[in-house]
């Protein structure tokens, strides 16, 4: 099995992705470090985060756990996702489709999941090499969107980000989701609760997630 595969398998069986937009460093590596203490296994540090390399590099370093697969999120271009993947993301999320992107990520043999909107961007996306789509905003197209779009591209993985929340969980799984991404829902306690928060939230997505699975 190839490196991306490799990667793509086990993003595939932890499901649950940390969306991680920290205010400064420390902050996104605190939120990220909390997620996966809550048992969120991929962690995408958006680079919305100031220093988000460094976030990946420290996380690379401190998460040892072989389960424990970090990327890079909010990849806006081609300069960025080479810079990403050299500070150690083992994957890149972008929230639109980008060709440059697919196209390094490729190079490196680096999963990369671009944002699409569309049936016509989901086939640019394929074309390009892509074996999994992020839906977004996840929440604009709802859960419903994934069966729809199975009719006629049944072969697609797609996973939304956005608009995930405990209560709809259930929903993408039952419409097919590959996995899905979640954000502001595990850092909303924060500002009052402290990291802990985070840790807590991530340990009702992980077990909510179980139940629907038996």
């Amino acid at each position: 099995m190839t490196q991306k595969h490799q990667i793509l398998t086990q993003l595939a069986t932890n499901y649950l992705f940390a969306v991680v937009r920290g205010k400064d460093r420390q902050d996104g590596f605190k939120i990220s470090e909390a997620c996966s203490q809550g048992g969120i296994k991929n962690l995408e540090v958006t680079y919305t985060t100031p220093e988000a390399g460094k976030v990946i590099q420290d996380l690379r370093e401190v998460l040892t756990d072989q389960k424990v697969v970090i990327g890079a999120g909010t990849i806006l271009d081609d300069i960025t996702a080479r810079a990403a993947i050299l500070s150690g993301a083992q994957f890149v999320v972008s929230p639109h489709f980008d060709l440059k992107i697919a196209k390094v990520c490729n190079r490196y043999a680096i999963p990369y999941l671009p944002g699409c909107g569309s049936v016509t961007e989901i086939l640019q996306a394929l074309e390009s090499g892509v074996d999994v789509v992020k839906l977004f905003p996840g929440g604009l197209l709802g859960a419903s969107f994934i069966k729809d779009v199975h009719g006629p591209i049944p072969h697609v993985e797609m996973m939304p980000s956005g608009g995930v929340s405990l209560d709809n969980l259930d929903r993408w799984l039952e419409n097919g989701a590959w996995g899905v991404g979640v954000g502001s829902a595990l850092t909303k306690g924060v500002a009052t609760a402290g990291y802990q928060s985070v840790v807590t939230e991530a340990e009702k997505f992980v077990s909510r997630l179980k139940e629907l699975q038996k």
